[in-house]
């Protein structure tokens, strides 16, 4: 697949709000393996290629491990995951998929035993910003750096 269109060439203004949202989460307290693993979980559901192959790496380089990483997928049935990760990973998959769960209480619920207000909100705005930015890169069909050297090749 080719881009589409460069969103951000076009509408730098907007881009740059969208980015700044994603700067407020980086830099809100919430511990940066956890918001790895939402950005790569929403990431997987919605199936944007851009934003998985560039936050699997980030996660990767900031010291996740690949077991972990391919088990994200199926984070229920694996036993590497904490309470705190796992109830992130329950919120992460409900708003994400607002549209058919409109976020169940149980989640909700088990969310704010492992989060102060604070934190929940942040974790909220965490999974608002990479759906956001799975949406645009899906929409203008974003290609990460190694589908542009491969395409450029053949």
């Amino acid at each position: 697949m080719t881009t589409r269109l460069n969103a951000k060439a076009i509408a730098p203004q907007a881009f740059n709000a969208l980015i700044g949202l994603q700067q407020y989460v980086d830099a809100c307290g919430i511990e940066k393996p956890l918001l790895d693993l939402i950005k790569v979980r929403a990431s997987q559901i919605n199936g944007c290629v851009f934003c998985l192959h560039k936050h699997t790496a980030e996660a990767v380089k900031g010291g996740e491990s690949h077991a972990r990483l391919h088990l994200l997928n199926a984070w229920r049935e694996a036993d590497v995951f904490t309470a705190r990760e796992r109830a992130a990973l329950a919120l992460t998959e409900a708003v994400t998929r607002v549209a058919d769960t409109h976020v169940p209480d149980e989640v909700y619920e088990e969310a704010r035993a492992q989060f102060s207000d604070k934190e929940l909100v942040d974790v909220a705005y965490a999974i608002f910003a990479i759906n956001a930015l799975n949406r645009l890169a899906i929409t203008f069909r974003m290609q990460p750096p190694a589908a542009k050297a491969a395409q450029a090749a053949a």
